[in-house]
């Protein structure tokens, strides 16, 4: 009988230690982002973000009990890099979540490996929509909160009624355009050109002389976002084009290292570093106290990301565990209050979300013209329970 308690206490006391160990383990968290390729533009504020959320959250206490560890790979900005950085994630370093931000192409290569390593993953970029899977929540926006803004101010203010498109030829470009172009149509404009320029391409004067030569009431672009952004304004400007012009694709930190080509531009977007929210002010305030002079401005593709993390910790608490089908479910019932307002990812894994039509200043802030309230995102994954 002695011998039974003892092994029933051996026992209770190797469980106990082995949950200690659990809790004293990190809860890995990958990020994989483009540090080169075509969002390296955007990258460095991506890290940033990722980087004060961690530090937020440890500082409270980590994720149940455990402290949050950051894995940092680069996808390349493409679908190569990305398999590589996922297999890296997933397999190598067998982290319990990812929180990415990154091109389509490169989001289209890694779902696969998510899936098949069965990870929770949340996608922190605007995108062209429907991509859908079982192991991705998104919190950016897609084409049916973004688009109608840009479309609905250059019809209604600058009297356009012809347009012309110019995008990157991959899923975003695609995408975005696509969409786009239905919806000027629906709203009785018209497209009278539409081309595209491979992702890697950076001379954009052929498709500007067609542009040129079509005479259309308004441009709107989708590129991939970062460096394409910077050759094709440069471009625009070089080529002495004056007409009211929409970028889908660009965010306020790159519009701010763009100098004087970037004057003008409008765009449409969730986030804006102007938005007077007492969030907004912690988080600007957080981010200047963090980063000093190494600040990179945060901005749609990074903001975002912040958010996220909040989000996965609010699903672990709410499951009681990292377990990744039981975080997935928890996903879409739990919300965030950050710079942008309420984030809750429970409209087919995405969330609604006030949008701003803004337009870029001669110092390269953003002046707000209109805010939408409440955009909804439409149904993008309705076939995942």
């Amino acid at each position: 009988m002695t011998s039974f308690k003892s092994h029933i206490v051996i026992g209770a006391v190797a469980v106990a230690l082995a949950a200690a160990v659990q809790a004293a383990d990190p809860v890995r968290i990958g990020v994989a982002v483009g540090l080169s390729g075509a969002n390296s533009v955007v990258a460095p504020a991506v890290v940033q973000s990722s980087q004060l959320a961690v530090e937020e959250i440890n500082a409270a206490g980590g994720i149940l009990g455990r402290k949050v560890q950051l894995e940092i790979v680069d996808d390349a900005s493409g679908a190569v890099g990305a398999q590589k950085a996922y297999d890296t994630l997933v397999f190598q370093k067998n982290v319990d979540a990812i929180i990415s931000m990154e091109t389509s192409a490169a989001r289209n290569a890694a779902l696969p490996i998510v899936a098949r390593g069965k990870k929770p993953f949340i996608y922190t970029s605007f995108h062209e929509g429907r991509s859908c899977s079982p192991w991705m929540y998104v919190n950016g926006w897609v084409p049916e909160q973004q688009v109608a803004p840009m479309v609905d101010y250059f019809r209604e203010s600058k009297g356009a009624k012809t347009f012309y498109l110019i995008g990157n030829d991959y899923a975003f470009g695609r995408g975005m355009l696509g969409f786009t172009k239905k919806y000027i149509e629906q709203r009785g404009g018209q497209v009278i050109g539409e081309e595209y320029l491979p992702i890697d391409g950076t001379d954009w004067t052929p498709i500007l002389s067609k542009i040129r030569s079509a005479r259309p009431d308004a441009l709107l672009s989708a590129t991939a976002g970062g460096a394409p952004n910077v050759a094709l304004a440069k471009q625009i400007k070089g080529a002495g084009l004056s007409l009211p012009y929409g970028n889908l694709a660009i965010d306020e930190g790159t519009a701010r290292n763009m100098g004087d080509v970037a004057t003008g531009i409008h765009l449409s977007g969730s986030y804006l570093s102007s938005i007077g929210t007492p969030e907004n002010e912690k988080f600007l305030a957080a981010m200047h106290k963090r980063f000093g002079n190494d600040l990179k401005v945060p901005n749609e593709l990074s903001e975002p990301q912040y958010e996220a993390f909040f989000l996965y910790k609010a699903a672990v608490e709410k499951a009681g565990s990292t377990d990744p089908a039981q975080v997935i479910r928890a996903l879409g019932q739990v919300s965030f209050l950050g710079p942008r307002g309420e984030v809750r990812m429970d409209k087919s894994r995405h969330t609604t979300l006030a949008m701003r039509l803004g337009q870029i200043q001669a110092d390269g802030s953003v002046k707000i013209l209109q805010t939408f309230p409440g955009v909804d995102p439409g149904a993008q994954c309705p076939n995942i329970k």
